[in-house]
C-alpha cells in the first residue's frame, strides 16, 4: 500500500510553473480531428532551415557514433568572425534557455535579487526561482515600451541581474540603445546586465542595438542570442551569449561538456554562411507582419506594432474563448494569459498564406459570435 511521499523536493520549487509550450501541430490534429492546422503560435520561422543547413546537418548523420565537440570549436570560429569578437568571449548552448539556467547558476545566490521587465520571456524567473534569488518584475510602460527610470529605481544592494529581452517577447517593442546605454552608466558595476536578443535579426528601428556594441566597451553585458528565430533551427537547439572572457569563463564552469549536439553544430555553422537565407526570413517577415497589421485594423482590432515576429493582439474580455475558436478552426496562436494578459493574444508572422488563413478564420470568429 503506498504511502505519503517521504522525499521532498527543495523549498523553492514551490515557486516555479513549468514552462507551458504551444501545442504542435500533430497534438491539435490528433485532438480535434482535423487535417489543415496552421501554427502561429511559437514564433518559429515559417521558410524553414537553409538548405544549406539541411546539407550539413545530413553530412554530419554518418558520425553521430562520436560524442560531439564538448568545445564546439568551428562553430565558435565562425560565429567570432561574423561577430567580430574573440572566440573566449563565446559561449555555445542547448538553446539560449540553457544559457539562461547556467547565468542563474554561475552568478545567483539565495537573497539576490533578478530585475525583469514584465511581462516578458518566463525563463527568466525560471532561472532565478531555481537558485533561490528573488524576481522583481517591473512593469512595461505605455504602449508595453520599456521605462529606464523604473527599472534604475527597482536597483538594491542585492540585485545582481537585470534581464532585458529586446525585441521583448510577447510586445515585440525594443529597448533603444539610448536607453541602454543610459541603464548601464547608471549601475553598479557588480550588476550583470543580460540583453536577450533572440529577435534582433527582425529589428529594423535605427535606435535598435543588439547589445554587442556594450560588449566591446567593456561594460558588465552579455549578450544572448539563438539560431531558433531567424536561422530556423529551433529542432536542433543551439544557443549561445558573448560577454567579456572573465564572465564567460565563469559560466563554462557550470556548462555540461556535451550540451550542443553534432547536427546542431554543424547546422549552426551552415547557417551563418548562408546570408541569402536570413534576407529572404527577414523580407517574409516585414510583408507578412504587414499583412496581419492591415487585417487586424480591417477587423477594428488593436496590437502593438512590432519589431518582432510575432504581433501582440488586443482582443478583449473574449479573447480566450477566441482563441480556442481559433484552435478549433486549426489555427494555433499564443493566448496571453500566460503573460498576465488576458484580453491579448500573441501571433506568429508565419508564409503569406498562413497570415491569410489567419485572418479569414478571425474574421468569420468575429462575425457569428460577437
Amino acid at each position: 500500500m503506498k504511502t505519503e511521499q517521504k522525499i521532498k523536493p527543495r523549498k523553492v520549487l514551490e515557486q516555479i510553473e513549468p514552462y507551458q509550450p504551444g501545442k504542435p501541430i500533430w497534438e491539435v490534429q490528433k485532438e480535434l480531428g482535423i487535417d489543415r492546422v496552421v501554427k502561429l503560435a511559437s514564433n518559429e520561422n515559417p521558410l524553414g532551415p537553409s538548405l544549406k543547413v539541411i546539407e550539413a546537418v545530413s553530412n554530419s548523420l554518418k558520425g553521430i557514433n562520436r560524442y560531439p565537440d564538448a568545445n564546439s570549436v568551428k562553430l565558435k570560429e565562425a560565429l567570432a568572425l561574423h561577430l567580430k569578437v574573440k572566440k573566449q568571449q563565446i559561449i555555445l548552448t542547448n538553446g539560449a534557455d540553457e544559457l539562461i539556467t547556467l547565468i542563474s547558476e554561475t552568478f545567483l545566490e539565495e537573497g539576490n535579487e533578478v530585475i525583469v521587465p514584465s511581462p516578458s520571456f518566463s525563463e527568466y524567473n525560471f532561472g532565478a526561482h531555481l537558485m533561490g534569488a528573488k524576481v522583481v518584475p517591473v512593469p512595461l510602460g505605455n504602449n508595453f515600451y520599456y521605462d529606464i527610470n523604473s527599472i534604475i529605481s527597482a536597483v538594491t544592494e542585492n540585485t545582481k541581474i537585470i534581464y532585458i529581452c529586446s525585441p521583448n517577447n510577447p510586445t515585440g517593442t525594443y529597448m533603444t540603445k539610448g536607453q541602454l546605454q543610459q541603464l548601464l552608466d547608471s549601475l553598479p558595476e557588480r550588476v550583470l546586465v543580460v540583453f536577450d536578443g533572440a529577435y534582433s535579426h527582425y529589428a529594423e528601428a535605427d535606435d535598435y542595438t543588439n547589445g554587442l556594441e556594450f560588449v566591446a566597451l567593456g561594460y558588465p553585458i552579455l549578450t544572448l542570442q539563438t539560431f531558433s528565430k531567424i536561422y530556423a533551427l529551433a529542432g536542433i537547439r543551439v544557443g549561445y551569449g558573448v560577454a567579456s572572457e572573465e564572465i564567460i569563463q565563469s559560466i563554462v564552469k557550470v556548462k555540461e561538456p556535451f550540451n550542443v549536439n553534432m547536427l546542431a553544430q554543424a547546422g549552426a555553422v551552415a547557417a551563418l554562411a548562408d546570408d541569402e537565407h536570413v534576407k529572404k526570413s527577414q523580407e517574409v517577415n516585414k510583408h507578412g507582419r504587414e499583412l496581419l497589421y492591415r487585417g487586424l485594423s480591417n477587423l477594428g482590432l488593436t496590437y502593438v506594432e512590432s519589431m518582432s515576429n510575432f504581433v501582440l493582439v488586443k482582443i478583449g474580455k473574449n479573447a480566450e474563448d477566441i482563441y480556442k475558436s481559433l484552435m478549433k478552426k486549426g489555427v494555433i496562436v499564443r493566448y496571453g494569459d500566460t503573460w498576465n494578459l488576458p484580453e491579448y493574444v500573441r501571433i506568429s508572422v508565419g508564409t503569406h498564406e498562413e497570415n491569410a488563413f489567419l485572418i479569414g478564420v478571425l474574421s468569420s470568429i468575429l462575425q457569428n459570435k460577437y
